[in-house]
């Protein structure tokens, strides 16, 4: 049994989170997906409800069953199918929004593998979004968005990191650093040093980054420093952008506003008139 729903893409959307198609494949023995490195924009959420089905990443198979999911990540290569033998019960939903890399990051939500402590409320809220695409497509968006960031909220609340694959333990090592690079992200980026940490060369700390964060170590710092900007542009509205610039780890001013407008589309003074037009700064 296959049901799935296709849903129109919003251009300009002003919602945190939105279902780009949601789906529920059962009893469906050739059901697989093998999409290339950025072939894929959106977010992509499965949960197995019965029977198995495999996740490969870096050429590596993970087998995964009821309670287990999976989250894939913009631009990242996908590969997953059911089982033949034990055909899996999955639900899914592909979703985007402007702001989701910085919030599943804040939350540590950073890796592809995870299994539910308790599912039951996330099985209704897929079935309520399917219900909801099927019966009325794109009428109530506002509908459409509350029920994809329930879906979202109650993974969030009960998933914890799926141990015991091939492979994950090397992938560990990087994810235990995550929350001190993130802190330490404003200071001076360092490679080898991270890369001690580990207790790897500074060439397979990349390697292992990568396959665990699905970009450079570089890039997650980038990132992390963006997001630190960005907050205090709005907490603090007087403070000179040159300051932030210096603060974020950022000598150059002129290479700040580089960067910032790579990853947000305007310049840091342009963020902070937005925000502030829109009444989020006192």
């Amino acid at each position: 049994m296959i049901r799935h729903v296709m849903l129109p893409t919003l251009q300009q959307s002003s919602y945190f989170i939105f279902p780009e198609s949601v789906g529920w494949y059962y009893n469906t023995p050739t059901h697989g997906v093998d999409r290339a490195e950025g072939q894929w924009t959106t977010y992509s959420l499965h949960f197995i409800i019965s029977g198995k089905g495999y996740v490969e990443l870096d050429g590596m198979q993970h087998m995964l069953q009821k309670g287990d999911a999976f989250l894939y990540f913009p631009h990242q290569k996908q590969k997953y199918y059911s089982s033949k033998d034990d055909p899996w019960d999955v639900r899914w939903v592909h979703f985007y929004g402007d702001q989701l890399k910085e919030f599943l990051l804040e939350k540590g939500f950073l890796r592809n593998l995870w299994t539910l402590k308790r599912w039951s409320e996330l099985e209704q809220a897929f079935h309520e979004l399917l219900l909801e695409a099927e019966a009325n497509n794109i009428l109530r968006t506002t509908k459409l968005t509350t029920l994809t960031y329930m879906i979202l909220s109650e993974f969030m609340s009960y998933a914890a990191p799926l141990t015991g694959n091939r492979g994950m333990e090397s992938v560990d090592r990087i994810l235990a650093l995550l929350p001190s690079m993130q802190q330490k992200a404003c200071e001076p980026f360092v490679l080898e040093e991270w890369a001690e940490q580990a207790g790897v060369s500074p060439y397979y700390f990349c390697k292992l980054f990568r396959k665990a964060m699905s970009m450079t170590p570089l890039s997650f710092v980038t990132l992390c420093r963006m997001q630190y900007a960005k907050q205090r542009l709005i907490e603090k509205e007087t403070l000179h952008v040159k300051v932030i610039a210096k603060e974020a780890g950022y000598e150059s001013a002129s290479y700040f506003n580089q960067r910032f407008h790579e990853h947000e589309g305007m310049t840091p003074s342009e963020y902070r008139s937005m925000y502030a037009s829109k009444g989020y700064l006192e």
